[in-house]
């Protein structure tokens, strides 16, 4: 599947390819542990002297990540479509800043992206082309690492429930779903397996993408652009 086109028009030489930061996506279902994950990783690359950053979506610091907040934690009611396009334009208000970081040499670490945003609306009954259609034009990552665990080994863990999608068998269809949506940008980890092991497999994975993106350098691509 193809991931993009590039960001720059015309062709890119490899003189015109410049060190940049990598853009690292962790998805997975609901207390798959990403968000533990996300924060091992950002503490193994800082440790090693790589600027990075963690980010997550939502970002509910922003207005329209209030609104989300109130929607997941079922203070407000809101349609489906209404809520899937307020996920899409929370990623748009940040898009110009990470693009600036990247350029700047950050790497960035996201916890959940435009393939949660599709995945969780298609397993609504969207339509995954309607889903993908505001997404169109987003920065494509450099690598998505999925966190692959059972609805029902992550309705074990702790807090489980708390949020409006944690469901056991509504998060079986966002797992269908995100498996149409991969890629070859994408790692599948076993989730399941002891944290130090997943941990251990996930660094290796994004030491590779930071360190081809810091030092040969590597064009960015746009999300789902043909």
């Amino acid at each position: 599947m193809e991931i993009g086109r590039n960001l720059s028009s015309g062709l890119t030489t490899e003189s015109s390819v410049k060190p940049r930061g990598a853009l690292i996506v962790l998805e997975g279902l609901d207390r798959s542990g990403k968000s533990t994950q996300c924060a091992k990783l950002l503490s193994f690359l800082k440790g090693l002297g790589h600027p990075t950053e963690l980010w997550r979506f939502p970002d509910r610091e922003t207005s329209v990540g209030q609104m989300i907040s109130a929607y997941l934690s079922n203070k407000s009611q809101l349609d489906d479509h209404t809520i899937h396009l307020l996920f899409s334009a929370n990623r748009w208000e940040k898009r110009s800043l990470m693009e600036e970081k990247l350029k700047t040499g950050t790497t960035l670490i996201v916890d959940r992206y435009s393939y949660s945003g599709v995945a969780f609306s298609s397993a609504k009954g969207l339509s995954i082309d309607w889903c993908k259609a505001p997404e169109i034009g987003l920065l494509a990552p450099d690598s998505v690492l999925y966190l692959d665990i059972s609805p029902e080994r992550a309705a074990e863990r702790g807090g489980y429930g708390d949020e409006r999608y944690e469901r056991v068998e509504f998060q079986k269809k966002v797992a269908d779903f995100y498996q149409t949506l991969r890629d070859s940008s994408w790692k599948v980890i076993d989730a399941g397996e002891a944290m130090e092991e997943v941990e251990k497999k996930i660094q290796e994975v994004v030491l590779d993408q930071v360190k081809e993106c810091s030092t040969k350098g590597k064009p960015l691509n746009l999300l789902w652009s043909s």
